[in-house]
Parts: structure tokens; sequence; C-alpha cells
């Protein structure tokens, strides 16, 4: 396995939960030596090389960017794929096929990819994403396989509630998600657990 700079890593989704990132990074500064050493080594940043080498994370955004929070400035990844080779066009192209990327912005509108952010720690917030995320950790429905599976709750989210927009509003509307989530509305996104009452 080899060892890369955070700052190396470039991004490959438009946003992400800043909550989720936060509550990472208390995780993190919870732990100390050893315990640190080994839930990072847990959780490797799968990485795809593109033109000229670039290393781009394809996954695990929030777990890079609360380590660049806590301090931590290299993190162990995996190589998925080398299309160094390729050219921008066909790089984009591959990415977007295999699912390796999301050009939405936090607004869920598709973006250009130049407008992806060079470092890990610049990818805007969306409240939706950390929405998202609650929802799964409160047994909303199941992580999987399927790419990008938080980004469909997100956007079913977004098409469904009202922003966010402050910690009060978000309590109240964990509540109705979970609901949300587990209602016929949701039939058919990726880990749909249905009525469990």
């Amino acid at each position: 396995m080899d060892t890369r700079q955070i700052e190396k890593l470039r991004p490959t989704q438009l946003s992400h939960g800043a909550r989720e990132v936060r509550e990472k990074a208390r995780q993190y500064r919870s732990m100390s030596g050893h315990e640190l050493e080994m839930a990072i080594a847990e959780k490797p940043i799968p990485v795809v090389c593109g033109p000229g080498g670039i290393p781009f994370a394809i996954d695990h955004h929030h777990v890079a960017a609360a380590l660049w929070q806590v301090g931590v400035r290299s993190v162990p990844v995996v190589l998925v794929r080398d299309l160094s080779s390729y050219t921008w066009a066909s790089f984009w192209l591959s990415m977007e096929n295999e699912r390796w990327t999301y050009p939405y912005d936090f607004q869920g509108m598709r973006r250009p990819f130049s407008d992806l952010a060079e470092h890990i720690w610049e990818i805007k917030d969306d409240e939706y994403r950390s929405l998202a995320a609650a929802v799964r950790d409160a047994g909303g429905y199941e992580k999987t396989n399927v790419p990008l599976e938080e980004f469909r709750w997100t956007e079913f989210f977004r098409a469904t509630l009202p922003r966010p927009d402050s910690d009060e509003k978000f309590t109240a509307l964990l509540k109705e998600a979970l609901k949300l989530a587990k209602s016929d509305s949701a039939l058919g996104l990726p880990g749909y657990l249905g009525r469990t009452d």
C-alpha cells in the first residue's frame, strides 16, 4: 500500500457533508498514537491516476478532509486504475462511465469538471449530503456497494425536504427524513429497507 500527501489528492466530487467531516475529525481527535494509526490504515483512500500522474481520490473524501483538519498530512492509498496515459477528455469520460466522479454542486446542479476543487479540504458543504449520512447512520437505509449511493439519497432528500440550514432544523428534519427513507417514495434507492413497523 502506497502513501500520498493529502494536499496532492484531487477530489472527484464538488460537495460533501461538512457535519460528517466535523464528526469524523472529532473522533480522530479523541484517538492517539497506535489507535489513530490503525484507524487511518483501515480506510485507505482509493485513487485513480489521471493525466500527468495526478492522483484523484474516488472515495473517502470525508475521511481525508477530517484527517487534514486534525493535522494528518499523509494517508495510505490504493491505486484502483492508472489512466495517466489518457487525454483529459478520455479520462473524464472513463471516470464518469465508472461512476468515479460526481460533478454536481451543493444545489444538485451539474457543473464542468473544471469546477472541481484542487484540494479535498476545499470541497463545498451540502447539508443534504450530511442528512443522507445521518439517516443511514440512524438505520434509515443500509450501506451498499452501489457507487455514489449517498448522492442518490442526497438528491432524494433535496427534492422532498426543505434545506436544513441550522442545527435545530437539521435535528427536526432528520426525524422526517428517517420516515421518508422507509416510505414507498424511497423504493428503488440503494440500501432501501422499507417499512419496519
